[in-house]
């Protein structure tokens, strides 16, 4: 694969950005002084480099000065022609959006047009989303019930990530002296380098204490990370705690992935009455549109449980 492409959702996008790359450049110098993390980098300046080889390159533009809406909008309907969810496609146009506003702004002796003004993001089909059941939290428990380093690391993951519903980069970000098992507190570091305190409960707190006094006979326990791979490995990573947790799923016989936590904290939060701004604060949310998602999903289990009993008492 030659550097212009970079292998995308089962195809290979093109990224040979031409005459647009120098401002790419730019851009990317931009977002590193402003300590955005490397993924958030590399989707915001991979979004404009695709934009620019496969919707304004092959239309014979050669300056980001011609680029117009209707080229933004093409490109979006493009991608929902390709197959891409209105999800993706989103994505794809709101990190063009950061490019765009930089861009008519980055030289104030030269302000320029901004072609995205004005241009609302591909609206977002708002399934349900997928939650983790009790039956299934205890097979996968159960899958994690082994002396040793191992299972008492895996089980310590499992229980925090359903205590706190954090990201996995927060999880594989979390270092030994993040932890205070007395307050039952975990300091975590979210999107954009933000710290935040969440809370756990009892039975996380257990499973972390077992895995803290496995850890300390670690080959690497001097390492303040506090994930610590098996057979004297060192810290683990994001895809490294993403495998552990599709591993541990296939033993407990379903599918699943670290995301699904998040998706059942917030729903269990909200069907128990839990109040929004909280769960905002305990999230690490500045926008309340994924609170509407998960809004959505609780209001949807409380309907049914009305509906039983309701139904029940005619």
């Amino acid at each position: 694969m030659s550097a212009g492409q970079r292998a995308g959702r089962g195809i290979r996008r093109d990224l040979d950005a031409g005459t647009f790359q120098p401002m790419i450049d730019s851009f990317e110098l931009y977002l590193l002084a402003g300590r955005k993390k490397p993924k958030t980098v590399r989707t915001y300046t991979e979004a404009a480099q695709w934009f620019a080889a496969a919707q304004l390159r092959p239309a014979g533009l050669a300056s980001w000065q011609d680029v117009t809406a209707a080229d933004v909008q093409r490109w979006i309907v493009a991608l929902l022609g390709r197959g891409y969810s209105d999800c993706y496609a989103s994505n794809q146009f709101r990190a063009l959006q950061q490019f765009f506003k930089w861009h008519s702004s980055e030289d104030p002796d030269e302000p320029r047009p901004n072609p995205m003004a004005g241009l609302k993001p591909p609206s977002i089909d708002e399934n349900v989303v997928p939650v983790i059941t009790g039956d299934q939290l205890a097979a996968l428990e159960l899958a994690c019930r082994q002396r040793g380093f191992q299972g008492r690391r895996d089980a310590a993951i499992i229980s925090l990530f359903r205590a706190t519903g954090i990201r996995l980069s927060e999880m594989a970000g979390l270092r030994v002296d993040d932890i205070d098992l007395r307050q039952r507190e975990a300091k975590v570091t979210g999107k954009g380098g933000k710290q935040r305190v969440v809370k756990f409960g009892p039975d996380a707190a257990l499973a972390l204490d077992r895995y803290k006094r496995e850890r300390v006979t670690h080959q690497r326990a001097f390492t303040p990370q506090l994930w610590l791979g098996i057979s004297g490995r060192g810290p683990m990573t994001a895809s490294g705690i993403y495998q552990m947790i599709e591993r541990r799923g296939k033993l407990a016989g379903i599918a699943i992935h670290p995301h699904m936590f998040r998706h059942t904290f917030s729903h269990s939060w909200l069907d128990n009455g839990g109040a929004e701004g909280d769960l905002m604060e305990l999230n690490g949310w500045t926008s309340p549109q994924m609170l509407r998602r998960y809004g959505r999903s609780a209001a949807s289990a409380r309907a049914r449980r009305s509906y039983d009993r309701i139904m029940e008492a005619m």
